[in-house]
């Protein structure tokens, strides 16, 4: 039966392995005696076919076991985080041949 799975939303924290995101899923809870609200962070990872990016916000839905430590695949990718796209080093590599000119004034 596939709706009585558990479902969860985190966030990205890293995608440097292959086919493998890890999610970090944050929960905020009172404590019973004292009242506090205590943070709580879990981590989670999930098997990735969508592509997910660092940074990007993802609902994770509980699976079979698939490795060793992956029970979770990655159901929909809700938000897109921060995506750092960095200029293409062709522009700096093919400089012009020709010389720069002087500098100061020629006397």
């Amino acid at each position: 039966m596939k709706g009585n799975r558990r479902r969860l939303v985190g966030k990205v924290t890293s995608n440097k392995m292959t086919k493998t995101i890890v999610v970090q899923v944050d929960s905020r809870q009172r404590h019973p005696l004292y009242g506090k609200v205590v943070n709580r962070a879990a981590r989670f990872k999930a098997h990735d076919e969508l592509g997910c990016q660092l940074g990007d916000t993802v609902q994770i839905v509980e699976s079979k076991p698939i490795s060793k430590e992956v029970r979770w695949v990655v159901e929909a990718i809700l938000t897109r985080g921060y995506h750092l796209v960095l200029p293409d080093d062709s522009a700096l590599t093919a400089a012009p041949d020709t010389p720069p000119a002087p500098e100061g004034g020629a006397a």
